[in-house]
């Protein structure tokens, strides 16, 4: 194959999103001969293919081979390309910053200016102030509009929807949000990266509008796109607010691929990215029911409420409750009221109910009932939405604290109602369970169909300390639990010998002296046998090791 036949088929390639064949295609060319076109060509399929650190290099040397022989227009879009992926993957705003001038200045007086709409749409996109963003991006939408570019005009509407968004215009926002995706989504795009533009908007406005169920759907929508070209959300926050939102939709085993992939693609990029992303898979961890891998993960700093939340759940199921309120309520002084609209107002929801928990464990019902009343104030606005499921949670655990029976299930069925609407599996089962705690004195028939219905759940998720919980309500009642034991033979040899030290009561440190291996292997060995055993910590694994020993 030739210089030429290869670039061709890489062109072809990256129309038709064939990326792997278009990186063939294009290390062909660059085989025979070092172009500027081959070196960009090879960066646009790199970076579909999320490989981003090797995408800048690629594309800078495109940048500089282009200037050197007098392509302007070609340099320049290079140079944006570099500008988006700076900010938007390293949080890089002075590299980003950098390549738009050097484009503005690549292109320096050209009248018309072929490019302007889009240097505009970048412009916007760097400005902290989004009110002085939103007036880049109403002219970026104008020009695109008068010059019939349909990319630019899409683009130019995902992030002016996302500037109104962070201006407290949800309503405004979100809808310049839906049309920007129905218009990219339904075909009328040139481009495929337009596609990454627009979902990548539409995840940071839902996420900062707190509008989890619009996310779901978009992201419905987008899966032919991924079915044919794979995942648009390549930016580090992107790809970890995507995969927020399958671990919320119950696609456990899909969320976790996304997660470790945003880590990776968020591993040298500012600190904020990369705790976010670790928290969100330590909230999966937790969810599964691996507390030490969760623990492991948890950013020393950063992850904002939703980490507070995770390490605050996580200390209450290893009974640590005053730990678990200290943590919250250090996260919900942050920005002095817990919570006002948008993300703040979900995360700050989600952060009370957790609370109210804490409180209760603590013995204290009326700083639990307080926070209930906090969250309460908070889910005033909302109607049918997930504040107001949560906060009709926490009351219910006020009232069943307070032995007031009747309002509690009253209170769990309305929250299971608004739970079930929004399709969100794992927290239904969570109510679902409670529920039937609370039936079970006065309807032990139905509080059994509840916590069967939640046992299901929980094992169809892969929510193994949950599914524990059910399991022992369930027989608690008289009721058969699990159809299956869990048994030791599942364990590897060495799972079985680790078993055995932890049930000697020695930390990961001194199993990994005994073993002479690391402690990092030491930690994640103890992580599997506690997931094979379906426990939640090492003192279920130190009592089922005990057991194993009596009947052995």
């Amino acid at each position: 194959m030739t210089e030429v036949e290869a670039l061709a088929t890489g062109r072809d390639a990256l129309a038709a999103g064939r990326w792997e064949e278009a990186r063939a295609a294009f290390a062909a060319a660059l085989a025979e001969g070092e172009t500027p076109e081959a070196l960009d060509g090879m960066g646009v399929a790199l970076w579909w293919l999320g490989e981003t650190r090797a995408s800048v290099t690629h594309t800078e040397r495109a940048y500089a081979g282009f200037r050197r022989a007098g392509d302007a227009v070609s340099a320049a879009v290079a140079a944006m390309s570099l500008c988006v992926t700076w900010v938007s993957n390293f949080d890089n705003h002075a590299a980003a910053g950098g390549w738009l001038a050097r484009a503005e200045r690549v292109l320096g007086d050209a009248d018309p200016n072929p490019l302007q709409g889009w240097l505009w749409l970048m412009r916007g996109y760097l400005e902290p102030d989004p009110g002085r963003a939103r007036v880049l991006q109403q002219r970026a939408l104008e020009l695109a509009r008068e010059s019939g570019d349909p990319d630019l005009e899409l683009s130019a509407l995902g992030d002016l929807g996302l500037s109104l968004v962070t201006e407290g215009r949800a309503s405004e926002g979100l809808a310049l949000i839906d049309e920007a995706m129905a218009g990219t989504l339904g075909g009328a795009r040139r481009r495929l990266d337009t596609v990454v533009f627009a979902c990548c908007d539409m995840l940071v406005a839902c996420d900062l509008a707190g509008d989890l169920q619009r996310a779901v759907q978009w992201c419905q929508v987008a899966d032919r796109f991924i079915d044919r070209y794979g995942c648009p959300f390549l930016y580090a926050r992107c790809r970890t607010l995507y995969g927020g939102i399958l671990v919320a939709k119950g696609r456990w085993a899909e969320a976790e691929q996304e997660l470790l992939a945003a880590i990776r693609m968020a591993q040298g990029a500012g600190p904020a990215s990369h705790a976010e992303a670790l928290a969100r898979l330590a909230d999966l961890r937790l969810r599964q029911g691996r507390l030490e891998e969760a623990e492991g993960l948890l950013p020393e700093r950063g992850g904002g409420r939703a980490a507070a939340r995770t390490a605050a759940r996580l200390r209450l199921a290893r009974d640590e409750p005053a730990v678990a309120a200290g943590l919250l309520e250090r996260a919900l002084e942050d920005d002095g009221q817990p919570g006002i609209h948008g993300e703040h107002h979900l995360r700050a929801a989600a952060a009370l109910e957790t609370l109210v928990a804490a409180q209760l464990a603590l013995g204290d019902p009326d700083a639990a009932a307080a926070a209930a009343a906090r969250l309460a104030e908070l889910a005033s606005g909302d109607g049918d939405g997930q504040v107001a499921a949560l906060a009709a949670q926490a009351s219910a655990s006020v009232a069943a604290a307070g032995g007031r029976a009747d309002e509690a299930r009253r209170l769990l069925g309305r929250a299971l109602d608004l739970l079930a609407r929004l399709d969100l599996p794992h927290e239904t089962a969570l109510v679902r369970l409670e529920l039937a705690r609370a039936l079970a004195a006065g309807n032990p028939e139905l509080a059994v169909a509840e916590a069967r219905s939640a046992l299901g759940a929980f094992e169809e998720l892969g929510a193994k300390g949950d599914a524990d919980a059910a399991d022992a309500l369930l027989r608690s009642l008289g009721a058969p639990g699990r159809t299956g034991p869990k048994r030791v033979g599942e364990l590897t040899r060495r799972e079985q010998e680790v078993l055995w030290l932890v049930g000697l009561g020695l930390s990961n440190p001194e199993i990994a002296q005994r073993l002479f291996i690391s402690r990092k292997t030491a930690a994640h060995h103890v992580s599997n046998v506690l997931a094979k055993l379906g426990v939640r910590n090492r003192a279920g694994a130190i009592a089922y090791a005990t057991r194993q020993e009596l009947q052995g």
